[in-house]
């Protein structure tokens, strides 16, 4: 017989020992572990086993089964993922999101990480993204940002507050770090009334407030105030983060690069922002994720995103009864992209800590 390795061995004894060790434990163990297995039983009958797949099944014939109703799903997928965009144009939102995808996945990839390339290939997505949604060159059909939903208008949203609200933390947190004391104060005030407001009042003064505030050529594009009033209110919660990185690299670091003769930006580029970001990645992968879900919000202003699609998805006379369907499959979409943010935020965590275990 094969011999157990040694680190399965202390594997096993600390499973014993933390779920077998007393009678007490056991019977915990024992009926937690049957009680998800007839969750997982319930959900695999009412998913999979009784459901209905027929694209073609009415509110009739799923009533004669238990279980799930996914017809709902093959007959208004397109209204779920796309909104109310024009149903003919539909084909140039799924190829929006193609790109932001492509996007966000090269962007991680270490080859990408220089500033040159990174900022080549958000440009590049940047600009093919607003040509396939807006239109109105190259052939295609102007659609204005108001009839912009469904997915396209949720991935839009999360990557402009990002690219808009990342670098905007960064200055905040720098400015509140300044050794003026002026510029310190008047920032911390800045993010601390940010970060005591609700995200609706923001989103609400941006949507609705502001056209009456500012001058005719500044009003803009709804959608674009409200992604602002989003990186904003993102980038005075990351400022926080960022800062308390930069408490958590040794003041011996930032004085060394002084004394070497480092001016402050490269100082603070190539020594301490690197250390901190470190530092900070948990919290800051955590604050993405709180982002991705916030998109949600924007259906109080007026924007049909990925939830609200859903909702309208269902709401006609036919398919009322299918919202649980429409729910679980609108929520699974949202744990694939907040999967995948936690599982590269834990790559990074590993290879940044190879790194520091090396050093």
């Amino acid at each position: 017989m094969t011999a157990i390795p040694l680190a399965r061995q202390g594997r096993l004894r600390r499973l014993r020992k933390d779920f077998f060790g007393s009678t007490a434990s056991t019977m915990m163990t024992l009926a937690s572990v049957a009680v998800i297995l007839a969750l997982l039983r319930w959900v695999l009958n009412w998913a999979v086993l009784n459901a209905t797949f027929s694209a073609s099944a009415t509110q009739a014939v799923c009533a004669e089964r238990s279980g799930a109703c996914w017809a709902v799903i093959a007959a208004r997928w397109r209204v779920i993922l796309f909104g109310i965009y024009p149903y003919e144009e539909q084909w140039r939102s799924a190829l929006a999101c193609a790109v932001v995808v492509v996007v966000i996945v090269l962007s991680c990839l270490p080859r990408f990480w220089s500033f040159g390339r990174l900022a080549l290939t958000w440009g590049f997505g940047a600009a093919i993204f607003y040509i396939l949604m807006r239109g109105g060159v190259l052939g295609l059909v102007r659609v204005n940002e108001q009839q912009w939903g469904g997915l396209p208008l949720t991935l839009f949203i999360f990557v402009a507050t990002g690219v808009i609200g990342m670098p905007l933390a960064i200055v905040l947190a720098l400015m509140r770090r300044s050794e003026l004391p002026v510029v310190a104060r008047v920032t911390g005030w800045i993010i601390d009334t940010i970060r005591s407001l609700p995200l609706l009042s923001i989103l609400f003064t941006c949507a609705i407030v502001l056209p009456f505030m500012l001058p005719g050529f500044l009003v803009g594009e709804k959608l674009y105030r409200v992604v602002f009033g989003i990186a904003l209110f993102f980038a005075a919660y990351q400022a926080e983060i960022i800062r308390g990185g930069f408490q958590g690299v040794p003041r011996g670091q930032e004085e060394a690069a002084k004394a070497l003769g480092l001016p402050y930006w490269p100082r603070m580029a190539r020594i301490v922002l690197p250390q901190a970001f470190r530092l900070a990645l948990p919290a800051t992968i955590n604050q993405f994720v709180i982002a991705f879900m916030e998109t949600s919000l924007v259906v109080v202003v007026g924007f049909v995103e990925l939830l609200a699609a859903g909702n309208t998805a269902y709401h006609t006379g036919e398919w009322k009864f299918a919202y649980i369907e429409v729910y679980a499959f609108v929520a699974a979409i949202y744990f694939a992209f907040v999967f995948g943010l936690s599982r590269y935020g834990a790559y990074l965590e590993a290879r940044m800590s190879a790194g520091q275990r090396k050093e």
